[in-house]
């Protein structure tokens, strides 16, 4: 079929019963054009995670190839196709701890992605003379500084931050700063398109913006297939297994997981005292299970975070008290922000069996090299939502897990078969 002497077998004619033209293919060609050249931008402390993006995006878009005839190369647009997709960047310190950024390459006409790791503490800056450590505060505004060294030269520009800055801090009680939905505003008055979050503590906060391209997506399938991998004996079964929140914020969260997988809900209380305040916060004064029996069934707590790790300890060792059997703990972010002591003899008393985190925030070196520790790796997923927001695509398909969580659990289910077989 030819229109306008524009053939079906290089650009890919649909018909007019065709309403597929704009959902986002994993695997093969997108019909949709590209909003731009693509250019990373990787802000200070997410080098490493930026540069594993770009080889998975090159891997993505190399795929494209295949389903080209020779002859069709030409569809291919200019700066589609290339070894190195980041714009260079410097973020000047000077002395007295202020800074500058500077790109070091055009941005004209590029579709920008700046991918910002706001709690790498790894990193320090001199400041009279001293060796300072970044804070969240540091990278956000470095994130501040390089929309505005972009200077409106660049076609779009969207955000990839994974951990939600100031996440916790979305709601007014009393008289408190609302920080995480202020930055929100401000990132969006500057210019920002698209703002890519994960597993947000709280995706409400998405109302401060309600017509920016706010999303928080879910890190539930790559999590799970990283549980099915690194423990081979595991099984998704609803007389094995059940899947625990570790409060009421976190329901929403663990209700996913346990209707995805067909398991038993149970959840705990965080009982605080309100007439004391430390670190900002009503101390707890307990967690109370309510939820099933627990005992000889195998545990999945499910949290948007680790940040000490009491909370998640104290858990395990109730639910242990109550004769629960291996102990899985699954989060988006792993902070361990008091280190990983405590984890590692945790797990040698056997409190717990293993911690499954991404690879979407900073790790210290120890928990990489922990036994009872293993990353998602979330860059291909992060590459592929790149590339389809630079088609223009409908990204649905990506944000829901529920079809690749299906296939994933038939394949564990098959595998066990042939296995008692």
């Amino acid at each position: 079929m030819t229109i306008n002497n524009v053939t079906n077998s290089n650009f890919g004619y649909l018909d007019a019963k065709d309403r597929s033209y704009n959902v986002y293919n994993q695997s093969g060609r997108n019909p949709m054009q590209t909003h731009g050249p693509v250019g990373i931008i990787a802000l200070t402390g997410a080098e490493d995670f930026a540069a594993q993006v770009n080889a998975k995006l090159l891997d993505r878009r190399k795929q494209y190839l295949e389903d080209l005839d020779p002859s069709d190369s030409s569809y291919l647009e200019p700066g589609f196709l290339r070894e190195d997709y980041t714009i260079p960047i410097d973020l000047v310190r000077f002395s007295s701890g202020e800074g500058k950024a500077v790109i070091n390459s055009t941005v004209r006409g590029h579709d920008l992605y700046i991918i910002v790791d706001p709690i790498n503490y790894s990193k320090t800056y001199k400041m009279f003379g001293q060796d300072n450590r970044m804070s969240p505060d540091d990278h956000y505004q470095n994130l501040i500084r390089t929309i505005l060294a972009i200077s409106g030269k660049a076609r779009r520009i969207n955000v990839v931050m994974p951990f939600l800055y100031e996440s916790r801090q979305h709601r007014r009680s009393a008289r408190e700063s609302l920080d995480c939905a202020y930055m929100l505003e401000e990132i969006f008055s500057l210019g920002v398109t698209n703002f890519l979050t994960f597993d947000a503590h709280d995706e409400r906060v998405a109302n401060s913006v309600p017509i920016g391209g706010f999303e928080s997506i879910s890190t539930c399938y790559q999590i799970l297939k990283a549980m099915v991998k690194t423990v081979p004996d595991i099984s998704f079964s609803p007389d094995r297994m059940m899947v625990v929140s570790p409060d009421e914020g976190g329901i929403k969260r663990a209700m996913y997981y346990a209707s995805v997988l067909g398991l038993s809900l149970g959840t705990f209380y965080k009982r605080r005292d309100y007439a004391v305040v430390e670190a900002g916060r009503n101390p707890i004064v307990a967690h109370e299970f309510l939820g099933e029996s627990v005992e000889g069934y195998d545990i999945l707590i499910v949290d948007d975070m680790i940040s000490s790790g009491d909370s998640m300890l104290d858990l395990a060792r109730i639910l242990k008290e109550k004769k629960a059997n291996r102990i899985f703990c699954a989060t988006s972010f792993g902070l361990f922000t008091d280190g990983i002591g405590r984890f590692n003899q945790a797990h040698e008393q056997g409190l717990i069996d293993h911690v499954f985190c991404t690879n979407l925030n900073y790790h210290q070196p120890e928990l990489l090299d922990a036994s009872w520790y293993t990353d998602a790796d979330m860059t291909k997923f992060v590459a592929l939502l790149i590339d389809s927001l630079n088609h223009n695509a409908s990204i649905s398909g990506l944000l829901d897990p529920s079809a690749k969580i299906n296939k994933l659990i038939k394949k564990l289910k098959k595998k066990k078969k042939q296995e008692e077989q």
